[in-house]
């Protein structure tokens, strides 16, 4: 009395999409491989440049700041040498 019932569920047929045979294609006579590497190479490259740049970037501001903070230091060693 108190369980529910399911509906039934309709069986229904799936019929698969007819499959197309196509013709090969004609051949052109160059290969299309090369092209794809090429293209891949360029980018590999550019983003390697862009990683060395940017590590290069990096080092000459890391030495900045360090002969910055040589200078503030120096500077307040004469300065209180003179002092004394």
């Amino acid at each position: 009395m108190f369980r529910p019932k399911l509906p039934d569920i309709p069986t229904t047929t799936v019929t698969p999409p007819p499959q197309h045979s196509q013709a090969p294609l004609p051949s052109t006579g160059r290969p299309v491989v090369p092209y794809v590497g090429i293209g891949a190479r360029a980018v590999a490259a550019v983003v390697v440049v862009g990683i060395v740049l940017t590590a290069l970037l990096a080092a000459v501001a890391v030495s900045a700041v360090s002969v910055a903070i040589a200078a503030v230091v120096l500077r307040s060693l004469v300065s209180s040498a003179n002092k004394r």
